[in-house]
């Protein structure tokens, strides 16, 4: 055969091997069936020639995943609180092939399996709160930790890396709404009240000091109204203003009156 056949040859059985040839990427594993039997072990990264019937291989995506789940649940006062919530997650590559034998194919493990288990558990663990807890910050965290650990427990054997379980929004019962926007609107007036309540304060502490320096002012001329310094006072009225003169009191006190015109 000469190599021109040959070439021919081999790109036919290449285009006749392509269609069967998997190529598995990175964040991948490939579950292999042989005659119907799954193998226990995962195929790893690289291409994987399957033969219809005789050898299949199905690709498993191991890369981190999202569910997002919006649920109505009841607290422990028994009111419907709104939730949406996001769980993420992985497949570990190596239970890849116990998971193929025990829920299906890789399209129908989510559905079958993480979504249940987690709608079960996060009306099961919110269940136990009260509103105040689910809606408060401290709550949300203790929430999610408690479910991420249920999920762990439920779904780690199954062979689900649970990585993370995120309480996106909590939707307040309108009853509860309410309630907190009086109180807000109750502190809000507490807060108001506090703030005038300083305000008189500070305006009664300026007045009293201000009473104290004119009543310190008013000392500090009594004090400094002798004979010698009225004399001085009388001495310098008389230099600046000559139509001014000095009418004496039994008091020895002087009196300035304006002198008439004449």
């Amino acid at each position: 055969m000469g190599s021109a056949p040959r070439r021919v040859l081999l790109l036919c059985l290449a285009m006749l091997l392509l269609p069967a040839c998997v190529i598995i990427e990175d964040g991948e594993v490939g579950v292999k069936k042989s005659f119907g039997k799954i193998d226990d072990a995962p195929v790893g990264q690289g291409p994987v020639i399957q033969i219809p019937v005789v050898r299949t291989v199905e690709t498993w995506n191991t890369k981190l995943q999202e569910v997002k789940e919006s649920a109505a649940v009841p607290s422990s006062e028994g009111l419907i609180v709104g939730l949406d919530a996001s769980l993420l997650f992985r497949v570990n590559p190596t239970d890849a092939p116990k998971l193929r034998k025990t829920i299906g194919p890789s399209w129908v493990y989510v559905d079958k399996l993480v979504v249940p288990y987690f709608r079960n558990g996060l009306r099961d663990v919110v269940a136990g709160y009260p509103v105040k807890n689910i809606y408060s910050e401290t709550g949300r965290r203790e929430i999610a930790g408690k479910l991420k650990s249920f999920l762990e427990d439920e779904l780690g054997p199954r062979g689900i890396i649970v990585q993370d379980v995120l309480l996106r929004d909590v939707k307040l019962p309108q009853r509860f709404k309410e309630s907190i926007e009086r109180k807000l609107t109750a502190e809000q007036k507490v807060q108001e009240k506090q703030f005038e309540l300083d305000q008189a304060r500070k305006e009664a502490e300026i007045e009293i000091a201000r009473a104290e320096g004119a009543a310190k002012a008013q000392e500090i001329v009594r004090s400094t109204l002798s004979d010698s310094y009225l004399q001085y006072l009388w001495i310098k009225t008389l230099n600046e203003n000559p139509n001014v003169i000095y009418v004496s009191t039994e008091a020895n006190m002087p009196v300035f009156r304006t002198r008439g015109p004449e």
